[in-house]
């Protein structure tokens, strides 16, 4: 490979959330962490060069945003996902979070349903609820190897106050990437009900196998009226720290809503370096992302088939998309609070607990496996370690 992504990075000295939360939040020392979505790869180096050669001219005033940089956004696009969009359809935001909360406040009132596929990042939760709305879930369902998406229940769930569902695709944290049927199958019931749909991207290049991200809005102009993408290079890249988003309608009323509302909550400047990092990660990192991804696959690999000759008791969920897998713990026959404890005080590993994406994911942990395989590795052998000191 050209790119080191096995080089170890102390980052500790930075602050990370990442690194930093067990030890000051959990208290517990010495854990690594594998919870939050944030690799542990540096960005790549026509990325860090543009951010350090802007960061040289020492002015880091209020920032205009080029045109270059909705270029950079249009073409990665159309040449890593077949969907051309145009750039009157485009709009910036501080991250896809804040534009979740946007979405929910720009296209629903107070009292109205949200429609959310469950288990499903936290952050769909908060959305929601935050903002005086209900949540509706219609959750996946699991047949022991994947997740699927239960249209039957979905149609069941929309009522008179229905008027929005957030998609998440590919979705975390089951790792699935939506075939063109299920993603058409639930098009039609969105176009029949009338309802929105907010679709979340942001983990739209992490997809592995003979698996295609396909774009919710690109299915058809039908979907595309009805349909606010968010999406951004954070992920794909690792610059969340960067808070630059872009968000997606074909449709001007919807768009028009979303920027009403975005202002209505405040004017919200452009990060300097976020505008300059996008921009050459869009236009100069696909080999990098073509390196990382065979990288990040061969650590799926390898903690599935580690996991496989070392435990009958934790199932490896294979995933089919994003650098996030989820660890079926059943088997242990603990409750989730000890399971929590075992990972944590007993083998020193941090995870995020299942629970937190809803109540489906009793009994599970979801691992982040964007991390140098010399940490992957040292965090399944603590894992081995503790299972066979506790009698498993």
């Amino acid at each position: 490979m050209k790119y080191d992504f096995d080089k170890i990075h102390d980052r500790l000295s930075t602050e990370s959330l990442k690194w930093h939360f067990p030890e000051r939040v959990l208290k517990a020392k010495g854990v690594i962490p594998m919870w939050v979505a944030d690799m542990d790869f540096e960005a790549p180096p026509v990325v860090v060069e543009a951010v350090m050669k802007r960061a040289e001219h020492g002015i880091y005033g209020y920032p205009l945003v080029p045109a270059s940089f909705w270029e950079a956004a249009i073409g990665w696009l159309e040449k890593r996902h077949g969907w051309h969009v145009r750039r009157e359809w485009l709009t910036r935001s501080q991250g896809v979070v804040p534009a979740l909360h946007i979405c929910v406040r720009a296209l629903t009132e107070p009292g109205d349903e949200v429609i959310i596929q469950s288990p499903v990042y936290r952050p769909f939760f908060d959305s929601i609820e935050k903002n005086g709305r209900l949540v509706a879930r219609n959750p996946l369902e699991f047949d022991g190897r994947t997740w699927r998406m239960d249209l039957q229940d979905l149609e069941k769930k929309i009522r008179s106050r229905t008027r929005l569902l957030i998609l998440c695709s590919p979705h975390n944290p089951v790792g699935r990437v939506w075939t063109r049927e299920e993603l058409k199958g639930l098009g039609r019931l969105c176009v029949k009900h009338d309802l929105v749909v907010v679709s979340d991207e942001i983990h739209q290049d992490f997809v592995f196998g003979r698996r295609r991200h396909l774009p919710f809005a690109s299915i058809s102009e039908e979907l595309a009226e009805r349909t606010i993408t968010c999406t951004a290079p954070n992920k794909t890249f690792n610059l969340a720290g960067l808070t630059t988003s872009i968000v997606i309608a074909s449709n001007p009323a919807l768009l028009e809503r979303f920027k009403a509302e975005a202002e209505a909550c405040g004017p919200a400047s452009a990060n300097v370096f976020g505008i300059v990092a996008l921009e050459a990660a869009f236009k100069r990192g696909a080999e990098w992302v073509d390196e990382m991804l065979a990288y990040v696959k061969a650590n799926i690999d390898f903690a599935r088939d580690f996991l496989a000759h070392t435990t009958t008791k934790i199932r490896f969920i294979q995933p089919e998309g994003t650098y996030l897998a989820l660890l079926d713990c059943r088997g242990l026959g603990l409750t989730q609070k000890e399971l929590d404890e075992f990972f944590l005080r007993r083998a020193g590993v941090y995870f995020e607990p299942g629970p937190t994406y809803g109540e489906e994911l009793e009994g599970f942990e979801r691992i982040n496996l964007g991390c140098p395989r010399s940490i992957l590795a040292e965090a399944l052998h603590r894992i081995e370690s503790a299972l066979i000191s506790s009698g498993f």
